[in-house]
C-alpha cells in the first residue's frame, strides 16, 4: 500500500504504429509527470507481442506500470485517455492497430461493473501481454476477484509474448 490517500494502480501500455518504443516512453513520461496524481512504483520490462483479435497488423510493444495513485477512478481514466490522445490514438476499429493504448487494469482492490471503467479490467486475466509484464513489475500482484497474477499466468498458454531485453522504459527523473 502506498502513502495515505493513495491506491495502487496498474496500467497496461501498448502500441504497434510508428516508433513504438518512443511512444511508450513518451506515455510513461506523460503519466508520471509532475502533478498527474501518479507516482511510479515499478515499470515492467518491455515485451513484444502478437496482436489479439482485430485485423491483420504488426506486433505490439507492451509494458505494465505500477503506481501509487491519488486519483479517483474516473480521473485516472481521463488521464489515460488524454495520454492516448496526445499520441494520436484513433479508435476506428475494435482491437485495431494503434499508436498507444493505456488500459487501467486495477485500482486498489476496487471491483466495479461501471461500463465506462470496469475494474479490474474484464479481460486482463486472459492476456499474457498484461499478466507477464505485471508479474515482473510486481511478483506478488493479485488481480482483484481473480487471484494471484502468477497463478493466472501459469493457467494461460503461450500467446506469443516475448521479452525484449534490448529495450527499457524509465520513469521521469530516473536513470536512463
Amino acid at each position: 500500500m502506498g502513502p495515505a490517500g493513495t491506491r495502487r494502480a496498474v496500467l497496461a501500455l501498448g502500441g504497434n504504429i510508428g516508433d513504438r518504443m518512443a511512444v511508450l516512453q513518451g506515455a510513461v513520461d506523460a503519466l508520471f509527470g509532475a502533478g498527474t496524481g501518479l507516482r511510479p512504483v515499478a515499470i515492467s520490462p518491455v515485451y513484444e507481442t502478437e496482436p489479439v483479435g482485430g485485423p491483420e497488423q504488426g506486433r505490439y510493444l507492451n509494458a505494465v506500470a505500477v503506481a501509487d495513485c491519488s486519483l479517483e477512478p474516473k480521473e485516472l481514466l481521463a488521464l489515460t485517455q488524454r495520454t492516448e490522445q496526445d499520441f494520436h490514438r484513433v479508435r476506428e476499429v475494435r482491437w485495431g492497430p494503434r499508436t498507444l493504448d493505456v488500459d487501467v487494469i486495477a485500482l486498489g482492490g476496487e471491483i466495479s461493473g461501471d461500463p465506462e471503467l470496469t475494474l479490474p479490467h474484464p479481460r486482463a486475466h486472459q492476456r499474457e501481454f498484461v499478466l507477464r509484464p505485471w508479474s515482473e513489475a510486481d511478483p506478488e500482484a493479485v488481480l482483484p476477484g481473480r487471484g494471484p497474477v502468477a497463478d493466472l499466468l501459469r493457467a494461460l498458454g503461450d500467446q506469443g509474448v516475448r521479452r525484449r531485453d534490448d529495450l527499457e522504459l524509465h520513469a521521469p527523473g530516473s536513470a536512463g
